[in-house]
């Protein structure tokens, strides 16, 4: 962590289906208020899901953060195959934790039967303060495993 005392999180948005997305930074909010209560949470809007692998990537590398959160929903809108978007992303906050050794979470969701109706869009928003909570819940855990390992060390290539 940045301190011992106050470890830092940046928290990713996307703009797309903002209404719901945003209960999972409420939900997030709420807990990790609960479970780390000097952590400092700066949250980062973006269009959508798809922009938010390089904002992780370009926090991880400012040396500020010690987890980031990115949150979204994406949508099969019948206009292209939503599940690129979704591999896309997944796969690109997997690979900046794995280049930049900053833990990237998930709170990116992508219903099969998702219409904008109001029992169906209230259920979405309260599933997302869930997980929000769940990646809170998350960030603890993996920040206390890592305050107890070594520093990693780099190795040069051959």
């Amino acid at each position: 962590m940045t301190t011992e005392q106050t470890p830092r999180i940046a928290f990713i948005k996307a703009g797309w289906h903002a209404d719901i997305v945003d209960r999972a930074h409420d939900g997030f909010a709420d807990e990790i208020s609960r479970l780390m209560p000097t952590a400092v949470c700066d949250t980062f809007d973006v269009p959508g899901a798809f922009e938010m692998p390089l904002l992780a990537k370009k926090l991880a590398l400012t040396g500020h953060y010690d987890a980031i959160v990115a949150a979204a929903l994406v949508v099969d809108g019948g206009i292209y195959r939503h599940d690129f978007v979704a591999d896309a992303v997944v796969a690109g906050l997997m690979t900046v934790q794995l280049e930049t050794m900053v833990p990237v979470f998930s709170v990116s969701l992508t219903p099969h039967n998702y219409q904008p109706v109001e029992e169906i869009e209230n259920f979405f928003r309260a599933h997302f303060i869930k997980k929000g909570a769940e990646a809170a819940n998350a960030v603890q855990k993996v920040l206390s495993v890592e305050a107890t390992l070594p520093k990693p060390v780099l190795l040069k290539s051959a």
